[in-house]
């Protein structure tokens, strides 16, 4: 419990410092552009080509992969492609594919390396360069970290944050594809980012419309359907008394479709009720927590969100869409939620 409860802080000091606003605006949010706009070139040779369909989860999938290899290893979904196909096989090998990938002898080698002496901008360089220091005590946060840590720091970010964004975004489409919000938002990345311009840090602030439509998506649609805590001592939950060492699941998915929360339109796509922020419309603080809550809440939600509000400007900006009639909505609750 102690080493789970280090790592954790370890990922959370690391992500913060990385995500930093001088990060996202140098590195991060244009790599995520070059990713999404690879993609999109793809989308726009499959029409010109005369396919009018295209597998977005697929296609989400791949994209989520590429922008946190790039982003978090500084390496592509292509060269980290054996990382994600050991995954599909057997979570429990990835250990080993992310050891012989990334860890032993790998930054040293490169060019950055050896000219700096650093490991690079990116969240492994960082947790590489703050190893390296374990011999000097970091009173700040305690956040050296030794080899088998950023292995699981490293397993923390393929897994969690590749396939919960990828299925936001498919949501997020499925949903602008059967509603009118999809022009609204379109209208409003035109207005900020015009027809060419990509999402920059400044613009990216002004797209409330889009944002509002992934809050929308991320209640109707959370990646996570439930949570689990454990009491650690005795506590009351309203009128229940409930002792120590008790399993909670709380049940996200139900919590964000209850209309004594949001109203009798709770199951319907509506993103205008984000519009004045969610104190605003639902007065209970825990009725919205696509990523969890308290001490727990998951420590990549900033970057998840920048990249969804990224990709999702970009497609509203180059393209129309529709849902496919051969699509049938049944969607699959297991760990996450999947069309």
């Amino acid at each position: 419990m102690t080493m789970a409860l280090q790592i954790c802080n370890n990922a959370l000091y690391f992500l913060q410092t990385w995500i930093s606003p001088s990060t996202r605006k140098k590195g991060m949010i244009p790599t995520i552009v070059k990713s999404s706009a690879h993609m999109l070139d793809g989308w726009s040779k499959l029409i010109l080509s005369g396919e009018s369909e295209v597998d977005v989860q697929k296609e989400f999938h791949d994209l989520t992969a590429d922008v946190i290899s790039r982003t978090v290893f500084g390496s592509s979904f292509i060269e980290g492609k054996h990382i994600f196909e050991m995954q599909t096989v057997q979570m429990i090998l990835a250990g080993d594919a992310l050891r012989s990938v990334y860890i032993p002898g790998f930054r040293e080698k490169t060019a950055i390396t050896e000219k700096t002496g650093g490991y690079g901008a990116d969240l492994l360089g960082l947790m590489m360069s703050e190893s390296k220091q374990q011999g000097r005590v970091n009173v700040k946060c305690n956040a050296s970290l030794i080899t088998e840590e950023i292995i699981d720091e490293c397993k923390t970010f393929y897994f969690a944050g590749h396939e919960t964004t990828s299925l936001l975004l498919t949501w997020t489409i499925t949903l602008l594809g059967m509603q009118d919000w999809q022009e609204r938002g379109r209208r409003e990345v035109m207005e900020v980012c015009g027809n060419h311009n990509y999402p920059d840090a400044d613009s990216l602030s002004h797209l409330k419309i889009v944002g509002m439509i992934i809050n929308e998506a991320l209640r109707l649609y959370p990646p996570v359907v439930r949570v689990f805590q454990t009491t650690s001592e005795p506590m009351k939950l309203g009128r229940i008394s409930i002792p120590a060492g008790i399993e909670l699941e709380i049940l996200i998915l139900a919590i964000h479709h209850d209309p004594a929360l949001w109203g009798d339109d709770a199951k319907d796509f509506n993103p205008g009720r984000f519009n004045e922020g969610i104190a605003k419309y639902t007065m209970h603080p825990m009725a919205f927590m696509p990523f969890g809550a308290g001490p727990t809440i998951c420590v990549g939600q900033n970057f998840a969100l920048l990249e969804a509000k990224i990709v999702l400007a970009m497609i509203l900006q180059r393209f129309y869409f529709v849902i496919s009639p051969t699509y049938t909505h049944a969607p699959l609750l297991l760990p996450t939620v999947k069309p």
